[in-house]
């Protein structure tokens, strides 16, 4: 393959296997546990509720040897974090993978404070089955460094961070994700970049979270090819934005509209909209 070229994977390469993994999740009663921020958490559990997963919004570190055990995914968002949470993110994290659960991290602003980063670089140790951020977090992650910040959102494109994301996933053994205008989702050796959804998904809080929920309860149905589980996610939830805009009026009826169009979406909608390709200007793979 000639660098810098770009190829879309044919349909039925993608397709059947991200309307297999919805179909799994959907047939499921997955119990997912969501350690997330406050903001986050009503899109988070309606997301997860629209595939026919069940979202645990449990964070007590007096609960968590009792409660993690059971649970089929477990998702880390450190949102609002606080010298209080970080005890039980890293208890089910370490219990997670202890049992051979996967479980997902979202390093939000990772690179805002020392506390933040310092304790994004602690759950790293803990081998999450998926890191999922936008081009900031996984830059800052990659160089373990603070960087300039702009909030939550991320002041560099998903292209910037392509390298940075390989070799986390190279450093951590997991898959990385990075949100934005094309999703890249890299294994160290393997890279592809889902093109699905619409940029007014940035208008509503939260939509990056809710794809990092949506990707712990995929990983949790195919564990042992989380690579594929994450590409499918994206996609799904891309395609939700796009069938959602198509009706929406703004911001806020993008958020109904995408609920809806995750409960509703079907098989010839999911293969005629997915988008994928398996290289990226100036990236050989």
């Amino acid at each position: 393959m000639m660098d810098g070229e770009t190829i879309k994977e044919p349909p039925q390469e993608w397709g059947p296997t991200a309307w297999s993994h919805l179909s799994a999740v959907r047939d499921r009663s997955l119990l997912i546990q969501c350690i997330t921020n406050f903001v986050s958490m009503d899109l988070v559990a309606n997301t997860l509720l629209s595939v026919g997963a069940s979202p645990a919004m449990l964070h007590s570190t007096e609960e968590i040897p009792d409660f993690t055990p059971h649970v089929h995914a477990l998702y880390v968002n450190v949102g609002t974090l606080s010298s209080d949470w970080l005890p039980a993110m890293m208890a089910a994290a370490r219990l997670a993978t202890k049992l051979g659960k996967p479980w997902v991290l979202d390093p939000v602003a990772a690179g805002a404070s020392r506390f933040r980063l310092n304790a994004c670089l602690e759950l790293l140790q803990l081998k999450p089955t998926v890191i999922r951020g936008n081009a900031s977090e996984i830059l800052a992650l990659s160089q373990a460094s603070l960087a300039p910040t702009t909030g939550v959102d991320s002041s560099h494109e998903s292209m910037d961070a392509v390298e940075a994301a390989k070799c986390l996933a190279q450093a951590s053994g997991g898959v990385v994700a990075v949100s934005g205008a094309v999703d890249i989702i890299t294994q160290g050796n393997r890279l592809v970049g889902v093109h699905n959804g619409v940029p007014m998904l940035q208008k509503i809080t939260a939509t990056g979270c809710a794809v990092t929920a949506l990707i712990a309860a995929f990983v949790a149905v195919d564990p042992l090819h989380a690579f594929e589980a994450t590409v499918s996610a994206f996609s799904v939830f891309g395609i939700a934005g796009e069938m959602g805009m198509e009706q929406a009026k703004g911001p806020a009826s993008l958020r109904m509209h995408l609920i809806d169009s995750l409960y509703g979406l079907d098989q010839v909608a999911l293969l005629s909209r997915i988008n994928i390709t398996t290289a990226l200007p100036g990236h050989d793979t």
